[in-house]
């Protein structure tokens, strides 16, 4: 019987859509630990933990209290919240679920987009408060211009940024991108412009979107100083980590003008801090910020069926390793190979019902490998 840990599941009660993906011989723990710690007890009996919210980290300790695991699986694209070297040191692998949502945050990535270039939400807001709204005298916005000709600039163009970069496309936008990890070339495939350097891509972009994971290297990736490099008067979309911005950066950028306006899925600290300079402003609806800033509460990823596809991948994934020996997107590969493990192919099967991976084979990687950890780092793309 394998034993699958749930961790604050996005469903109520019935983990329906994973006992149909699992089959027989699986039985399920949920555990909501709220805003507190995951508790140590279910760790310690999970074949497998399917963890669903960034907001529950799996540190070393906890990671130490996986004595039967033999795969962490989020689900979901971000992982950093997991200590993937503290599971290779147990030969755990990691993975995460890329491959859901991808046209729900590029969908959302342009409706954000238009809500700033077309004041739709600025407008709305107007029309609730004052009746002379409704007049030609009212609609300038500082943010609404044609889209027609301008500069789409992308950081990560991966699934996500790909799919953001076909729909900026067809509002006749140019597109231009910054992925350092694209093989050199690839923009003649795409028809992008590409960008060697950041700078040199938010100096070329009216639009910045964000669509890179959250790393060493990504973290407060836009600063002051990438917001003094961006064209005047630039709009700034991030849908991919909030750690990605430094919001005091962004609330200077914007209270000088020197950013035009910005719209944010993901925030650095979630739920949102109402006691942020940048954040009070939003919310008492301060006149300066006006039309210049669309928060939503990290909900790009979402509709009912992403949510069904998050579910039904990440115990893909449980079950796939567990039974076939199958990695499907492994995010710690380069880690577990540091401390002398090789997981993926049929080969691990005598290891995982040992509870371990098996010992290193650098000439003999599997099918279902991914790049490690130099492709995951920098700006490569999140989607």
């Amino acid at each position: 019987m394998i034993r699958v840990l749930i961790i604050d599941p996005q469903f109520e009660d019935d983990p329906d859509i994973e006992r149909e993906v699992a089959g027989e011989g699986v039985t399920f723990d949920i555990v909501r630990p709220g805003a507190g710690e995951v508790p140590p007890e279910p760790l310690r009996r999970a074949d497998a933990v399917i963890n669903c919210r960034s907001r529950h980290r799996l540190p070393a300790h906890l990671v130490a209290e996986m004595r039967r695991a033999r795969v962490v699986v989020q689900a979901g694209v971000g992982f950093n919240h997991i200590d993937i070297d503290a599971c290779a040191r147990r030969g755990i692998p990691v993975c995460n679920t890329p491959d859901y949502g991808t046209l729900e945050v590029a969908d959302h990535t342009l409706g954000l987009l238009l809500a700033l270039t077309r004041g739709t939400t600025a407008y709305h807001l107007r029309l609730l408060r004052r009746d002379d709204a409704w007049s030609t005298s009212e609609l300038p916005m500082p943010s609404v211009r044609r889209m027609l000709g301008k500069v789409f600039g992308i950081v990560g163009l991966g699934r996500i940024g790909h799919a953001v970069a076909a729909r900026a496309r067809a509002f006749g936008m140019e597109v231009a991108f910054h992925d350092p990890y694209l093989p050199a070339g690839i923009e003649h495939a795409f028809g992008y412009r590409r960008a060697v350097t950041l700078d040199e891509l938010l100096g070329r972009s009216d639009v910045v979107s964000l669509h890179c994971p959250l790393t060493p290297e990504t973290d407060r990736l836009i600063d002051d100083r990438a917001i003094s490099a961006m064209k005047t008067e630039a709009i700034l979309i991030n849908t991919s980590r909030g750690g990605t911005v430094d919001l005091d950066a962004i609330e200077r950028g914007l209270r000088s003008g020197r950013l035009l306006a910005a719209a944010l899925d993901v925030l650095p600290v979630e739920p949102l801090d109402r006691s942020h300079p940048l954040i009070a402003a939003w919310s008492g609806q301060e006149p300066w910020l006006e039309g210049r800033l669309v928060l939503t509460p990290h909900a790009a990823f979402y509709t009912p069926e992403s949510l069904a596809d998050m579910r039904r991948l990440s115990m893909l994934a449980v079950v796939g390793y567990l039974r076939g020996g199958h990695l499907r997107s492994c995010v710690n590969q380069d880690e577990l190979r540091a401390h002398g493990y090789s997981p993926g192919g049929a080969a691990d099967a005598a290891g995982r019902e040992a509870g371990r991976g098996v010992p290193r084979n650098d000439s003999s990687d599997g099918p279902h490998g991914v790049p490690g950890a130099a492709a995951r780092a920098g700006t490569r793309r999140s989607g």
